[in-house]
């Protein structure tokens, strides 16, 4: 059977706006009770699946028990999300143990999909499973020790290597944090680490100066790879949570072309102001089509929400506002 691909959510941008990015107006598109047991479904990834998108979702329950879950959708906006968590299987391992789960990401290279996720595995690490179908899910040896967060992979292999973007941290609510890159032959040994971005000055880009991480699996473009990511300050309210872009070589992504000095996001909206956590714009994936480019992102570690842009504007902006 065959499939024809489903046209991505869009909404024009409003006349009234400048943005480099909008809102969809009818935001959040995922509310916090959306299944039964859940306190706040946010921080979760799609992707393109057969005639419609399938999911994985970051979904706490009332508990507050951290755990993901798979979904399904015919038009990217309007979600199935199964009311059991995912039950893995042992993929390359038969260690598949977990604590927790939570802030999911995938990627389709070559013949399945790819899940990253912040693995409980005696603190925070990367996890790592895979899918043919978003029913049965394999799961693979961690990435990486603790401790490390924003486990982000690349949609195809660099230089014959799979390649992955991280962010390594602590076990508590990390007040640091930049952004790393490791390769791995068979994606079960990683190695070949090297840092790709830095937190900025506070002087020069406050909203990226406390800790900063990958978002989104990176778009590939003629210009490079086109890499989302959420950058943090730490206020007097504590720390606020913003999305900005940057391009990275192609063949050697631990290079930075260019990289957004003012944000491309940033909490303004109320879901975004209120929720379990306030303050948060936390992008997870992104969908293309063209020029065309909608990013799901979590809204103040409460609901799921998504945002448009033109990819050609986003890095004419990066190269006229770079660091």
């Amino acid at each position: 059977m065959t499939f024809q691909p489903a046209k991505i959510p869009w909404q024009d941008r409003p006349e009234d706006s400048r943005d480099m990015m909008w809102r969809y107006s009818a935001n959040p598109i995922i509310n916090r009770y959306a299944i039964p047991t859940s306190n706040s479904i946010f921080n979760s990834a799609v992707v393109p699946f057969e005639d419609g998108f399938a999911g994985v979702f970051r979904c706490d329950n009332k508990a507050v028990q951290m755990n993901i879950f798979a979904g399904f959708s015919k038009d990217g906006i309007n979600w199935e999300i199964n009311h059991d968590p995912i039950d893995m299987k042992a993929g390359n391992t038969e260690m598949i143990e977990s604590d927790y789960k939570y802030d999911p990401r995938v990627a389709f290279i070559e013949d399945r999909y790819w899940i990253t996720w912040c693995n409980g595995y005696n603190g925070p690490t990367i996890g790592i499973a895979y899918t043919f179908d978003f029913k049965e899910f394999f799961q693979c040896e961690n990435a990486f020790l603790p401790f490390n967060r924003n486990g982000v992979l690349f949609p195809e292999k660099i230089n014959g290597k799979y390649a992955m973007l991280s962010r390594p941290s602590d076990n508590g609510h990390t007040p640091f944090g930049d952004i790393y890159i490791s390769y791995s032959p068979d994606m079960k040994y990683w190695g070949e680490h090297r840092c790709v971005m830095k937190v900025a000055p506070f002087e020069d880009s406050a909203w990226q100066c406390t800790k900063i991480g990958a978002g989104p699996v990176p778009i590939k473009t003629e210009e490079g790879w086109l890499l989302f990511y959420h950058g943090v300050i730490n206020t007097c309210r504590g720390f606020r949570y913003s999305m900005g872009a940057s391009l990275l070589d192609l063949e050697d992504p631990s290079k930075v072309l260019y990289r957004t000095k003012p944000y491309l996001l940033a909490p303004a909206e109320l879901y975004e102001l209120t929720g379990d956590i306030p303050n948060v714009v936390f992008p997870c994936a992104a969908l293309s089509e063209g020029d065309k480019v909608t990013v799901y992102y979590g809204a103040a570690d409460t609901v799921v929400a998504i945002a448009f842009g033109y990819i050609s504007e986003i890095i004419d902006f990066m190269k006229k506002n770079s660091l």
